[in-house]
């Protein structure tokens, strides 16, 4: 039976490349996605929903169907503070989330992040690590948690520092093997693979993915 899907942060890296591949996916009939802005993209499955992440619960009749994905976030260089990260990558998202548990959507595939802890003392972590453990209290059938390590792909935003840790993880590949492995960098596709793969399987609870587990779930969809 064909789903549908709701995509919140399609137009991130991964979003994005989840987005492509849900577009081609014969398991999904009807993709919507949830943007600040019209993105001029015509499909015969999709469907845009504008929104003011502000006053989300003001779309909630639109947040149903059967799975639903966020890959909504941002960076603290980007956010400009530590309140505005917060609310982007917790407030936005716990809100989405709990409208979608109370309207009883199956299951949850978040992006999460490598490091993910409430008890980090890295701010980013923590924040992370929170979302998750809120989550986690959520009524879905499924949720499934990815946490990428840094992400591989092209970026509409160009950010120094990363392109610097790319390009030393290349030169240092060799050392990404045994415990190092999840510090590997993963592409963006890769993550969106995995993130099909889950969706089109028929699990139920939590589960929570590490970057080298994404490669394997890749693996799979692609098979």
């Amino acid at each position: 039976m064909s789903k549908s899907a709701l995509v919140f942060g399609s137009t991130g890296l991964v979003g994005s490349a989840l987005l492509t591949l849900l577009l081609e996916s014969e398991d999904f009939s009807k993709i919507v996605i949830f943007v600040r802005k019209h993105q001029n993209i015509i499909h015969p499955k999709l469907e845009e929903v504008i929104v003011d992440f502000d006053h989300v619960e003001e779309i909630s009749d639109f947040i149903k169907g059967d799975s639903l994905f966020i890959c909504l976030g941002t960076t603290m260089a980007r956010a400009g503070s530590k309140e505005a990260f917060y609310k982007v990558d917790y407030t936005y998202v716990m809100k989405i989330a709990t409208i979608a548990a109370a309207n009883k959507i199956g299951q949850l595939c978040l992006v999460s992040s490598m490091g993910a802890d409430p008890s980090s003392s890295v701010y980013y972590s923590r924040v992370k690590g929170e979302l998750e453990r809120d989550i986690q209290k959520l009524n879905f059938r499924a949720i499934h948690i990815l946490r990428p390590s840094l992400l591989l792909g092209d970026r509409k935003e160009k950010r120094l520092g990363e392109r610097v840790a790319v390009i030393l993880s290349r030169l240092l590949s060799f050392l990404f093997i045994g415990p190092l492995q999840k510090y590997k960098p993963i592409n963006d596709i890769t993550v969106a693979g995995a993130i099909l793969y889950l969706a089109k399987s028929n699990t139920f609870d939590l589960h929570i993915y590490e970057s080298q587990d994404i490669e394997r779930l890749d693996i799979h969809q692609i098979k």
